[in-house]
């Protein structure tokens, strides 16, 4: 009996201390998971409610940080700039800033340039980074792009800084040659001489305010509002018209060909003015006793078919340092024939800026000594597709883009 009984309590002693045991490993392991780990950190249920949301329709790139500087939230702005790899914040000035804010909770901005990621030119990406607390252990960054704000802010002191030199010379030269006439009262020839300059001059600055007006006015608008068919027949014809004293002066032959009633879509006015550009252009860097020929064709392209339009001269040709730059505004490639010829500089930015307006593009061949070759493409207006069929012309001919386009057309119909 005193053996049982000595069994049975050690029985009961080992399932008392298993139990209590059993409850301090629940207690130990409750508390284990109450306990926040490097991984719980960097879940989403960390951020405070609804920062989640807002990050989501920022513009800007959002980085969230947790107090050992690793990503807890990076929206996909941030990664295509580059801001985030591996897990961490990629760019250290902004690394240091969100340190210092973490340890004095003061919010910091700075602008920064910072190398564009993927490519090779070594051009730099201008962002404003800014820095604040979220909660008592994460640290906010936001980072907005300021490269195509900066880009524009270029371009605007730099066509007003043209505009003001463009418009000063011919002020200039004007009140130059008033005093001149003044000074000549008494000499009928040198009068004579002086009011033929001024009236050149009077020009220059009338042609320079006109295409100032046209390039605010093909910025501004939308063609597409009062687009129409437009027979690019009538805008070649009236091209031709425009420039046929001038080529007549300096006896150039006009000529046209191509295919024949072929139509565009878009506003007549401005497509005009930009093919009357190409051709004008032509025409004044060309030398005397030469060819300009305006050629139309229908081209097949992905989204449908398109109208390309070439205006190919024997002129001077371009370097191909200056292909790259000539429909910037105000860029000449010689600006003392540009102002023998009245040139303003603003004739070929007008013309990129009709065609990309109208869906287009504008592409240029040249070779020193040898010419050039402007090339307009436009949408066809799909209401004239079915009659343009009829005249099968140079739909399956691409062109080579090594060569001038307009140096595979039929011979063109020659224009007096």
């Amino acid at each position: 009996m005193d053996v049982n009984a000595a069994v049975a309590a050690a029985a009961a002693i080992a399932g008392v201390l298993t139990g209590v045991i059993a409850m301090l490993a629940f207690r130990w392991s409750e508390r284990d998971q109450k306990r926040p780990t490097r991984t719980s950190l960097h879940t989403d249920p960390v951020l405070p409610p609804g920062v989640d949301t807002v990050l989501s329709v920022l513009r800007s790139s959002a980085v969230v940080l947790d107090e050992a500087d690793a990503v807890v939230k990076a929206s996909s702005a941030a990664y295509a700039l580059g801001l985030v790899r591996g897990g961490k914040l990629s760019v250290e000035p902004m690394l240091q800033m969100a340190r210092d804010t973490r340890r004095d909770g003061e919010i910091r901005q700075v602008e920064l340039d910072l190398p564009r990621r993927g490519t090779g030119r070594g051009e730099a990406l201008a962002v404003s980074a800014r820095v604040a607390p979220l909660g008592s252990r994460l640290v906010l960054l936001l980072v907005e792009d300021l490269t195509e704000a900066r880009r524009i802010e270029a371009v605007r002191r730099d066509f007003v800084a043209n505009v003001s030199h463009e418009l000063k010379t011919p002020v200039g030269a004007l009140s130059l040659l008033s005093e001149a006439v003044m000074d000549a009262s008494d000499d009928p020839e040198a009068v004579q001489r002086f009011a033929g300059r001024m009236q050149i001059e009077a020009t220059r600055l009338t042609n320079l305010v006109q295409e100032l007006i046209d390039l605010s006015r093909v910025q501004n608008d939308d063609p597409l509002e009062d687009a129409e068919p437009v027979r690019v027949d009538e805008l070649v014809a009236e091209a031709i018209d425009r420039c046929r004293h001038q080529a007549g002066t300096k006896q150039i032959t006009m000529a046209a060909g191509g295919t024949a009633d072929l139509h565009v879509w878009g506003n007549r006015g401005q497509l005009a003015a930009a093919l009357g550009n190409l051709v004008e252009n032509a025409v004044n860097y060309s030398p005397a006793r030469t060819r300009v020929g305006i050629a139309a064709r229908r081209i097949s392209a992905p989204g449908g078919d398109m109208i390309e339009l070439a205006v190919t001269d024997q002129g001077i040709g371009i370097s191909d340092k200056d292909k790259e730059r000539i429909f910037e505004r105000f860029y000449r490639v010689d600006p003392a024939r540009s102002r023998a010829t009245g040139g303003t500089g603003l004739g070929l930015a007008i013309v990129k800026h009709v065609v990309a307006s109208h869906g287009g593009e504008v592409t240029v061949w040249s070779a020193e000594g040898q010419g050039s070759t402007f090339t307009l493409r436009l949408p066809e207006a799909g209401a004239a597709r079915d009659r343009a069929q009829q005249h099968p012309g140079f739909e399956d001919e691409a062109g080579s883009p090594e060569s001038s386009p307009y140096a595979s057309l039929p011979a063109p119909e020659v224009l007096p």
